[in-house]
């Protein structure tokens, strides 16, 4: 099982990407991999990500804070 991210913008469009883009072995390692570069991320146009295994999706995930 391969985990990685896909990277969209606000619209759902697909946004390239980043030089540094990894894959991992283990969910977790992903998400932890995620926390620590959300912010160059969206500082990149990106807006929200996949969590992809495989070719099955398992979540979308805003990276900008949840409107009041």
């Amino acid at each position: 099982m391969t985990w990685s991210w896909r990277y969209q913008d606000a619209d759902g469009r697909p946004v390239p990407p980043p030089a540094d883009d990894e894959t991992f072995t283990a969910k977790g390692d992903a998400e932890s991999w995620l926390g620590e570069t959300w912010r160059d991320l969206l500082a990149a146009g990106v807006a929200q990500v996949v969590l992809v295994e495989d070719d099955r999706v398992e979540y979308t995930m805003p990276l900008t804070p949840a409107e009041a």
